[in-house]
């Protein structure tokens, strides 16, 4: 069994925020495969079933994402599951809008979500996948910035976004961490010269 969480903010007024991709993230995947993510548990939204072939734990915390490693803790000791069975999606303002990263271990920089999470769980060796929601532009505030309603534009290619980041998963659940990224991290192709 795996435990596979989006990190996000509960409440209306953040569902289509940047910061929400990871909760969108997590309702692709319990859409393709009719999981209904809606009970309460652990401090979380929580839906059990089936996605390619391995049963999983679909988790979206309640906590606000700077608390979200509580519950993350807390799945993982009602479930019995080491961090080798945790993948964590969350948003990434490092990374360009559309694309994703696949990662097995790693620092969680200046996320503070994915920093509650290595806090709680006591390691930063679980699975990560991260959605780019990176501004073109120099912006003041990225908080405000990842906490702003996206745009349509942002919207469209954030809807196309947490599709790949759902095939990803699958591929990871059935081939295997190192062909998702060998797929889905691509480089960043440099700008072109005018």
């Amino acid at each position: 069994m795996r435990l596979i969480v989006g990190l996000g903010n509960p409440g209306p007024e953040y569902q289509w925020t940047p910061h929400n991709l990871g909760f969108l993230a997590v309702d692709e995947l319990a859409n393709r495969n009719a999981i209904r993510v809606e009970r309460p548990e652990a401090k979380a939204l929580v839906g059990i079933g089936t996605v390619a072939g391995e049963e999983v734990i679909l988790a979206k915390p309640q906590t606000y994402m700077n608390l979200s490693g509580i519950s993350v803790r807390r799945l993982m000791e009602k479930y019995e599951l080491e961090p080798a069975g945790l993948l964590v999606m969350f948003d990434e303002r490092d990374l360009p809008w559309g694309m994703i990263r696949i990662g097995e271990r790693g620092s969680p920089g200046t996320h503070n979500g994915a920093r509650s999470v290595t806090s709680e769980v006591g390691t930063q060796e679980f699975v990560r996948l991260r959605l780019g929601c990176g501004p073109d532009h120099p912006v003041g505030d990225l908080a405000a910035y990842v906490l702003r309603p996206m745009k349509k534009s942002d919207l469209e290619v954030a809807a196309e976004m947490v599709a790949s980041a759902g095939d990803a998963v699958e591929l990871l659940l059935t081939q295997g961490i190192a062909a998702a990224m060998n797929k889905y991290n691509r480089r960043i192709p440099p700008p072109e010269e005018k």
